[in-house]
């Protein structure tokens, strides 16, 4: 009995600990303080939704692909100071055609076209090789590049820009509009800025102008080492933005993966392209689809209302659970305190992002903690109806009621693992903080509500205690 009162003890102070905990990380200034982090919909700010065009890639690689275009894109986020950014990959079939999407949720920025602006300028930095066609071929290229260009500059002023393209593929037809795409001197190699390890600003002596040194990764380096080695004495043309900046000739193999773009630059150009050339430049084309914003006003109000639906809920629960249950009641209140305290120090450190779908799943699991409680006190019912002592029947309460709740909590803990595997961001932030709770709830059901209950110490239903752990369930 000491021992279990001492554990009481024990948890009674985790659980003002852990309210201090999350009072103090809420004060700014505080040494505790790590607020909530709040998702979108909550804190007011911009959702940039992008479609990837991953129809160039091996399927095997598109995963992989998808992965380093959020890298990317977080990097460049990150670096423009957006507190908190969230950057996730979203893949979905529809009608037998695969999406692949790009979710960059950006709080505090309201402005999109400065949200698209951040993420777009990344360049795109890639080598072609020079192409090895007959003489017609190039012709044909430049002449379907200069019937492209003639058209555009004679329609510009009478064609709405969203109109261009569909007169383009009426004019001279999907073929011929590809033809003008194609470089008439180079062809792509495959190597792009998606092999880059890092850029930096070199001097050479031989020149006045800076140029940039930039060195590939392993998988980059073996790739340029190909390269170099089936185009010696050939030109090399470096590409940045669709702008050819350089195309020096190849005068041997390049092995150690490290090459010079050079290109007139000044200082500050020089600086400014190496600066962007280390952000990344795209593995994987991307186009806007939609854009959504969220006001600061409208994100507020969703979090208050949010708080207070839980609020409200918890206090009519609490209610219910003293009046039906008496005493037992009133552990599982105490017992109900110390998870939400739990829970909401979990979210902190991990931290999980909050949204108001992912306060949803937090609330529901309140229940489920609560409906293990339920659980608990019934078998208990059921012992004392045989007539055993209160400590025996809390023991057997408990331990009867196990079973079902881990049954019932893994069934659920199922569900939202598949809801967080396939579903979308915000069905994510629901699944996530309805698994947290309900690993949690366990715990808290069947350790902290046990360990108070028999601290409590009494041992027959007489006098006090039968006032106290009396209800209408509790009648022999």
């Amino acid at each position: 009995m000491n021992k279990t009162r001492i554990n009481a003890i024990i948890l009674l102070l985790a659980g003002i600990a852990l309210g201090y905990f999350i009072y103090s990380s809420e004060m700014p200034g505080g040494s505790f303080y790590k607020p909530f982090k709040l998702g979108l919909d909550l804190s007011g700010g911009s959702r940039l939704t992008y479609e990837a065009d991953v129809s160039k890639i091996n399927p095997a690689d598109v995963s992989d692909a998808m992965s380093s275009l959020r890298e990317v894109i977080e990097r460049r986020v990150n670096v423009f100071g957006v507190s908190e950014p969230i950057v996730q990959v979203e893949r979905s079939v529809l009608g037998g055609s695969e999406q692949n999407r790009l979710i960059v949720e950006l709080p505090g920025v309201t402005n999109v076209d400065e949200a698209a602006k951040m993420i777009s300028k990344t360049p795109s930095l890639e080598f072609k090789t020079e192409r090895a066609t007959s003489s017609e071929q190039t012709t044909a290229i430049k002449d379907a590049k200069k019937q492209v260009q003639d058209f555009l500059q004679a329609n510009a002023s009478t064609t709405a820009p969203a109109e261009i393209e569909t007169k383009l593929v009426e004019q001279f037809g999907s073929s011929t509009l590809a033809l003008a795409q194609e470089d008439p001197d180079f062809v792509s190699s495959g190597l792009t800025g998606q092999y880059l390890k890092k850029a930096q600003v070199a001097f050479n002596q031989d020149s006045i102008s800076p140029s940039i040194s930039i060195e590939f990764n392993d998988e980059g380096s073996a790739l340029f080492d190909k390269i170099t080695k089936e185009n010696v004495n050939k030109r090399i043309a470096i590409y940045l933005d669709g702008s050819l900046r350089s195309a020096p000739v190849v005068r041997e193999e390049i092995r150690d993966g490290k090459a010079e773009i050079s290109g007139q630059f000044t200082v500050e150009e020089a600086k400014n392209l190496t600066r962007d050339l280390n952000l990344g430049a795209l593995p994987v084309p991307i186009k806007l689809a939609s854009t959504q914003i969220v006001g600061a006003t409208l994100g507020g109000e969703a979090a208050r209302r949010g708080v207070q639906a839980g609020f409200f809920g918890l206090l009519l629960v609490a209610l219910f659970m003293i009046l039906w249950y008496r005493l037992p009641g009133l552990v599982s209140v105490v017992a109900l305190a110390f998870y939400i305290e739990l829970v909401l120090v979990i979210f902190k450190i991990l931290p999980v992002t909050l949204t108001a779908a992912g306060i949803a799943g937090f609330i529901l699991s309140i229940g489920i903690a609560v409906d293990a409680n339920v659980l608990i006190f019934e078998r208990m019912r059921e012992e004392i109806a045989l007539g055993k002592g209160l400590i025996d029947s809390v023991k057997e309460g408990f331990t009867r009621a196990w079973t079902s709740i881990r049954d019932s909590n893994v069934s659920s803990i199922i569900s939202a693992v598949i809801l967080f595997w396939f579903g979308t961001s915000l069905i994510k932030g629901f699944a996530l903080t309805l698994i947290i709770g309900i690993l949690v709830s366990m715990f808290t059901a069947t350790v902290v509500s046990r360990t108070f209950l028999l601290a409590l110490g009494f041992r027959n239903r007489s006098g006090i205690a039968k006032f106290l752990f009396d209800s209408r369930f509790f009648k022999n």
